[in-house]
């Protein structure tokens, strides 16, 4: 943390939202989805995550998987697609793999890997997915002759805040599996966060899966933010009226006014487009200015500013959703494009 830019992760606020949302959403299991390096959290995360009780972890590529497993021996389920000739890695570390298609199952179920299998349906958003129930029934009929454990089936929302398509989704879910006693499966699992929150849980659904949800990003629950992002003021400028500021002059002084140097920058995921929006420093609000550079920014400064304050680029959960709207994007972009060269720093009352 030589540049004193980091992000600081409050993990008891992630263990009392987790607590809070299975206090208030009861299921058998519940699926931790920890992809794309925790949401931006950091692996640090798992240890709160764990100790409030998500017995199962989804990551989206066999990278995450195998970097998860050396932290954990929780279950893990890689919902992207593997390659075929990349599942004795899958054998090694113990990874439930993800069937997105009909093709994939015809392609492995000759294969000898001892492997737990998820079967993916597709049941609108027409990214993953097997869409054909003679092609579900089938893989259904003779899993039980291969190699492979079929331990879940599931699918996935794309827009639980339409309750007409939402309901089409559960209902094509319904029509996929009418052969199948799914009471027999281990876990099933539609609802995600929101969907978790906007609907009732359906009989046979006995699984959720926990993302941004964990993260205090809720409409429906009092959740707490988990997620700041600082750095410091590094240098103090006077520009005179006139004077040209950052790359391309972009930033035009229009009278005598001070800024300030700020080492953080689109390498480290605060993208070109933050500029003109908040940040904060001793409690006030100054905004980017400037064009963003790669490893540092320029934000406004009056005379209250010294050297080596605390500048937070993003302050909280409301923080966050304003800089998303601002950029004409999600929460989720925000946090996930903080990238790897901020350090995290954990802050935990450790339950285990």
């Amino acid at each position: 943390m030589y540049r004193q830019t980091y992000a600081k992760i409050n993990m008891n606020a992630l263990y009392n939202n987790i607590i809070k949302i299975k206090e208030q959403y009861k299921y058998d299991y519940y699926i931790a989805v920890i992809k794309s390096n925790c949401y931006g959290h950091g692996i640090g995360a798992l240890q709160a995550i764990l100790d409030a009780g998500c017995n199962y972890l989804a990551v989206a590529t066999l990278e995450e998987a195998v970097q998860t497993r050396l932290y954990t021996d929780t279950p893990i389920l890689c919902l992207g697609t593997v390659n075929i000739q990349d599942l004795p890695i899958c054998v090694n570390n113990n990874i439930t793999i993800s069937i997105n298609t009909y093709d994939y199952y015809k392609a492995i179920k000759d294969l000898s890997y001892p492997l737990t299998v998820h079967i993916k349906l597709n049941t609108g958003m027409n990214r993953l997915g097997i869409k054909h129930k003679h092609e579900l029934d089938e893989i259904y009929n003779s899993i039980s002759e291969t190699s492979y454990k079929l331990e879940g089936i599931f699918s996935h929302i794309y827009d639980p805040g339409n309750k007409e398509d939402t309901n089409a989704q559960f209902d094509t879910f319904a029509y996929l599996c009418s052969d199948i006693d799914l009471t027999k499966i281990k876990m099933v699992h539609i609802a995600a966060s929101d969907t978790i929150t906007r609907y009732p849980r359906l009989d046979y659904i006995n699984t959720a899966r926990l993302g941004i949800i964990m993260f205090g990003f809720c409409q429906l629950l009092e959740l707490e933010s988990t997620f700041s992002l600082h750095s410091q003021v590094i240098q103090i400028n006077e520009l005179e009226a006139g004077e040209k500021l950052g790359y391309k002059g972009a930033y035009v002084a229009s009278q005598k006014e001070k800024i300030a140097v700020v080492p953080i920058g689109y390498g480290d995921g605060l993208l070109r487009a933050y500029t003109n929006n908040n940040v904060y420093i001793n409690n006030r609000s100054y905004k980017i200015i400037g064009n963003v550079c790669m490893d540092m920014l320029f934000t406004q400064a009056d005379n209250s500013i010294k050297l080596h304050d605390t500048v937070t680029l993003l302050k909280d959960n409301a923080h966050i959703n304003e800089i998303a709207k601002n950029l004409n994007t999600i929460n989720y972009e925000i946090l996930c494009t903080v990238g790897s060269r901020v350090p995290r720093i954990y802050e935990y009352d450790s339950k285990s």
